[in-house]
C-alpha cells in the first residue's frame, strides 16, 4: 500500500497561497511611514531572505524532522534547529554587509525624518529575523509531525480494516457451511417421509442460499430481508417436527427497515432447534424479534432444556456462540448486549441480544 505524502494535504496551490500571505505579512511592508523610501538593496535583501526562509521550511520539513525528530534523535534535532537559526541570521547579517545596507538605511531615514536611526549600527540585533526564523521552523515542524501522525493513523486504520475483513471472512465461512450442512441433513431426513415436501424444502433452501451467497455480498442487508430469511429457516426446520414441538415466532409489525449484518441471528436459532427438540418428549421454542426504537433491535430465543448434554450455542463443532460474539465485537463494537441464561426458572435456555443497528455503529468492510 502506498504511503500517503504531505502533498495530499497541502497542495501546490495552497503552498503558493500560504507563502504569498507570509511574504505580504512579514516581508513586503513599508517600514515606519510612507515618506520613507527604501533603497533597492533593501528589497533585494528581503527577497533573498524570503528565499532563505522558504528553503529553511522545506529543509526542516523534508530532512531535519523526518531524519532526526521522527527517528527519536531529539537532541540532534534541537541542535539542527539552533544551527539553522544561526545560519539564517548570519546570512542576513552577511547580506547587510555586502549590500552596505546599514549606511543606505541611514541615508533613507535622514531623507525621510531629517535624522539618523536611533539605534547605532553596532548595537542592532535582528529581532524580526530571529522571530521569523523561529516561526518558520515551528510551523514546518508542526505541519510535518501532524502529517506524519495522520499518515500513520490512516495506515493503522487501513491495516485494521484489512484484518477485520479477513477475520470476518473466516467467521462467515465457518457459519455458512454449518448452516448449509445442517439443513441438508434435515432435508435428507424429510425425503424418507414426504417427497413433495422435500422438493418444496429444496426450493426454499435454494432461495435461502441465494440470499446468503449473493444478496448479502455487500456486507449489510435490510432487516426485512434478514427477517424473511429467518422465517424461511424456521419454516424449513418445522417441516420435520411433529405436534409435540411448539415453535413460536414473534416479529415486529411493521418492520422498520435498517441495515444489519447478515446471518448474525442464525446461530441462536440453530442452537434452539438443535438442543430444544427431542423425539420422545414435548418441547417448545420461542423466537421473538422486537424494535423498541428504529435503531434498536432485540432478539430473544428460548428453548426447553432437555435431558441431553448441556446446551451450547457453539453446537457440535464449537463455532456458534464464540463466533457470533466475535462477529458482534467486530461489527458493532460497544453497541450490543448479549445475555445467555443456561437455566431459567421455566427450565429453558434463554438468549437475549440487544443490538444498536444505527449506521454509526456498524463497521462495514469490503
Amino acid at each position: 500500500m502506498p504511503v500517503l505524502t504531505p502533498r495530499r494535504y497541502l497542495t501546490p496551490l495552497i503552498h503558493v497561497l500560504v507563502w504569498g500571505l507570509f511574504g505580504l505579512t512579514f516581508l513586503l511592508f513599508q517600514p515606519l511611514t510612507g515618506r520613507l523610501t527604501m533603497p533597492p538593496q533593501f528589497w533585494l535583501k528581503q527577497g533573498l531572505m524570503f528565499a532563505a526562509w522558504v528553503a529553511t521550511f522545506y529543509l526542516t520539513s523534508k530532512v531535519t524532522v523526518p531524519r532526526l525528530l521522527l527517528n527519536g534523535r531529539t537532541e540532534w534535532f534541537i541542535l539542527a534547529l539552533m544551527v539553522t537559526t544561526v545560519v539564517v541570521l548570519s546570512f542576513s547579517r552577511f547580506l547587510e554587509s555586502v549590500l552596505d545596507l546599514p549606511a543606505l538605511m541611514d541615508k533613507a531615514f535622514m531623507a525621510a525624518a531629517g535624522r539618523p536611526r536611533l539605534t547605532p549600527r553596532g548595537m542592532r540585533f535582528d529581532s524580526m529575523g530571529l522571530l521569523t526564523t523561529m516561526f518558520v521552523l515551528g510551523i514546518s515542524t508542526s505541519i510535518t509531525v501532524v502529517q506524519k501522525w495522520q499518515n500513520d493513523a490512516q495506515i493503522r486504520q487501513s491495516l485494521e480494516q484489512q484484518r477485520v475483513s479477513s477475520e470476518l471472512s473466516v467467521l462467515k465461512a465457518q457459519i455458512n457451511p454449518h448452516f448449509f450442512f445442517n439443513t441438508l441433513n434435515n432435508i435428507y431426513a424429510l425425503t424418507l417421509l414426504d417427497g413433495e415436501q422435500a422438493r418444496v424444502a429444496i426450493h426454499r433452501l435454494s432461495r435461502m442460499m441465494r440470499y446468503v451467497l449473493y444478496d448479502t455480498a455487500g456486507g449489510l442487508t435490510l432487516l426485512s430481508q434478514e427477517i424473511a430469511f429467518v422465517q424461511d429457516y424456521i419454516t424449513l426446520m418445522q417441516l420435520r417436527l411433529d405436534e409435540r414441538v411448539t415453535v413460536t415466532f414473534d416479529r415486529p409489525e411493521p418492520v422498520r427497515d435498517v441495515p444489519v449484518a447478515p446471518m448474525l441471528l442464525l446461530p441462536f436459532l440453530e442452537n434452539a432447534f438443535k438442543h430444544g427438540v427431542a423425539a420422545t418428549q414435548s418441547s417448545r421454542i420461542f423466537i421473538g424479534l422486537t424494535q423498541p426504537s428504529p435503531d434498536v433491535l432485540e432478539l430473544e430465543v428460548r428453548n426447553t432444556l432437555l435431558a441431553l448434554p448441556s446446551t451450547d450455542l457453539a453446537g457440535s463443532n464449537g463455532i456458534g456462540l464464540a463466533n457470533t460474539r466475535r462477529r458482534l465485537d467486530l461489527l458493532y463494537p460497544g453497541r450490543f448486549s448479549l445475555l445467555v441464561d443456561d437455566h431459567t426458572p421455566a427450565n429453558e435456555f434463554r438468549v437475549h441480544l440487544t443490538l444498536n443497528t444505527g449506521q454509526e455503529g456498524v463497521r462495514v468492510v469490503g
